[in-house]
């Protein structure tokens, strides 16, 4: 049994390293894939064996996706704001340390994992009971203190930028077109529009657009010239707390929330951590790192205590074996400190062989070929609506990056739709 289960963690982590560096590839989607492939072709394996598999692709992704975010401009929804410190640092030859940090946060992320599971079980449910009670006996109150919350963290994020007004009005013009994609809890407008075309994933071209079309766009106009990228890891002993221990601290905090709000996932929650730590560019790369792998890993800590499934590969564990017992999460969490080790090998190797290979290829037509790919994703998965919201998302990013602020505030586009979905309540 021990070969078997040698050969579903080595086979995960060989599939999370491919999801992991496909361009706007995320593991929700990956999750729906295998919950539907579980059901017929791999019904006759051991579900101990998937669940294996399973844990240690969701893994590896976290680790190896920010390699196509930072050297290509492509993220998935959970990378989306590691495009913007970044692809600063590749401009200035400097990539492979981008990558580097954010397995930094990633691999401290996996014993901050092993760390907080005791103290979870006693914390996490007594929490959940806490907040049942509070919705059933002031239901107004808590939909209002949610969505409160969200705002504050809007306000800040708007307040902490120098060009205070372009700041907002990119926030509400993305917040405008994630009101429009999403819908924000009733039926999608382009559906209406396109009877029978079906919609998927509406965040994969809405994000896509914003936050990688529009950067490749760019790039292609202005025939952007890579530089020479430095194979040095990140100098961090003279500013240990700063670079690492704040935005860990950051990530703990806000990681688990992500398994308690609705609407929550791992970019809102690195927003929430970085008003935390107030980490700087470096920083805040470990914190997305740190932040992207524990909601990942946290998901399988909440199936288990309160059968919460707030990720794709969750959802294909609960689909595969429901409640599982104690053996189980163990057995889980052991798959995800190997996994966490092997990966950040990986994600250092693959960073290396990038930042070598970045510099001897025309990166125009490398930015061409990769737009190609995600039109082609996006028309995969969403159909010709998607291609419609891909085009006006992308549009949009270049208009709001014309603005001169931050790209973070282009995440409007999910705390907008969610702040009115609380209101609405």
């Amino acid at each position: 049994m021990l070969i078997q289960i040698l050969i579903a963690l080595f086979i995960g982590i060989l599939a999370g390293t491919f999801t992991g560096l496909v361009p706007g590839t995320h593991m929700n989607m990956v999750g729906a894939t295998l919950v539907a492939l579980s059901a017929s072709l791999l019904a006759s394996v051991n579900p101990i064996y998937l669940i294996i598999f399973i844990a240690a692709m969701a893994i590896t992704h976290t680790f190896v996706d920010f390699i196509p975010s930072v050297f290509l401009g492509c993220p998935d929804t959970d990378t989306e704001l590691s495009v913007l410190p970044g692809h600063e640092l590749l401009k200035k030859g400097q990539g492979y340390e981008a990558i580097i940090l954010t397995a930094y946060g990633s691999l401290a992320a996996v014993f901050l994992l092993i760390l907080i599971v005791i103290p979870s079980f006693f914390l996490v449910p007594r929490l959940q009971n806490f907040l049942l009670k509070t919705v059933l006996l002031f239901p107004f109150i808590s939909v209002s203190v949610m969505a409160l919350i969200l705002i504050l963290v809007s306000v800040l994020l708007v307040i902490l930028e120098k060009k205070k007004f372009a700041a907002f009005f990119v926030f509400a013009l993305t917040g405008l077109l994630g009101l429009i994609v999403l819908g924000a809890g009733i039926n999608n407008p382009l559906t209406k529009i396109f009877p029978g075309m079906g919609f998927q994933e509406p965040l994969l071209p809405l994000l896509t657009g914003l936050f990688g079309a529009s950067m490749l766009i760019l790039s292609i106009k202005t025939k952007t010239q890579i530089p020479h990228q430095e194979i040095k890891k990140p100098e961090i002993k003279n500013n240990f707390k700063k670079v690492f221990l704040k935005p860990l601290a950051g990530a703990l905090v806000a990681s688990p929330l992500a398994s308690f709000l609705p609407g929550l996932g791992s970019s809102q929650a690195a927003i929430i951590g970085n008003t935390i730590s107030k980490a700087d560019r470096r920083g805040f790369l470990v914190l997305l790192g740190a932040t992207n792998t524990l909601v990942m890993g946290f998901s399988f800590v909440s199936l288990y205590l309160i059968s919460r499934t707030r990720t794709g590969a969750a959802v294909a564990i609960n689909n595969l074996i429901g409640v599982f017992p104690l053996r189980i999460l163990i057995l889980i969490l052991i798959i995800i400190f190997l996994t966490g080790l092997i990966s950040f090998f990986i994600t250092s190797s693959l960073a290396n062989l990038f930042s070598k290979k970045v510099m001897n290829v025309n990166y125009t037509k490398l930015s061409t070929i990769t737009l190609g790919v995600l039109i082609g994703i996006v028309f995969i998965i969403s159909g010709f609506p998607g291609l419609i919201v891909l085009a006006v998302s992308a549009f949009t990013g270049i208009y709001c990056i014309s603005l001169g602020v931050r790209r973070t505030y282009m995440m409007g586009c999910l705390l907008i739709p969610t702040i009115i979905f609380y209101l609405a309540l």
